[in-house]
């Protein structure tokens, strides 16, 4: 399982700041989050990839339009993998495919808001999207929810590898040891965190084995 960091803040050297702390703690994966893509436009793609040249970089770019133009521009930036809304029209999402193909990058499909999930992961499996990502919004979160019990129904009903997002800690990650989960997508947990290099390694404690 591989571990994301989600950059959703709008100050960039601050996240440059987080994202290298982070990977020092052990993160594989560093996010452009949607924040920072709207605040700093294609320059905090471009930043992040030219400072860690050697590390996957994700624009959650919530791709629900124009996938190709998006997408496209994402990866001219440096993203190796956009996100698109799972609620896109399916020529919206074969559009950031061709783009994906071309750049050699990949994409993941982000459930979030979508109602009938796994009906729709096995649609967007057909499509042959890179990643589906079970989702729970921040605003979502402020009302309780979380992305687990999603996960549970589409885990080992998919061959997509599944990514998942949504108020993950130190805690309650644990709930994936059991889980079919490739990427873990982690945010405030780390970003809010004092010390976000120790915040990692607690992450990564957690999930023991079930990290590499």
């Amino acid at each position: 399982m591989k571990l994301q960091v989600a950059l959703d803040l709008l100050n960039l050297d601050e996240a440059i700041t987080i994202a290298e702390k982070a990977l020092k703690g052990g993160a594989d994966i560093i996010e452009a989050g949607t924040p920072l893509i709207k605040y700093n436009g294609m320059k905090a793609v471009k930043e992040l990839h030219e400072r860690f040249p050697s590390v996957p970089i994700v624009a959650d770019m919530k791709i629900a339009d124009v996938g190709y133009v998006e997408a496209e521009m994402a990866f001219r930036h440096g993203a190796d993998i956009v996100t698109v809304l799972g609620l896109a029209s399916d020529t919206t999402i074969k559009a950031a495919m061709k783009a994906a193909r071309e750049y050699k990058g990949k994409v993941m499909a982000d459930l979030m808001l979508v109602k009938d999930k796994l009906r729709r992961a096995k649609e967007l499996e057909a499509l042959g999207v890179d990643y589906i990502l079970v989702h729970t919004g921040i605003d979502e979160q402020s009302i309780g929810l979380d992305p687990f019990e999603d996960v549970r129904n589409l885990s080992g009903k998919i061959r997509t590898p599944l990514a998942i997002a949504g108020g993950i800690n130190d805690r309650n990650i644990i709930i994936l040891r059991d889980l079919n989960v490739s990427i873990v997508i982690v945010g405030g947990f780390i970003t809010k965190s004092p010390n976000p290099e120790e915040a990692v390694r607690r992450i990564l404690r957690s999930l023991g084995d079930k990290h590499g």
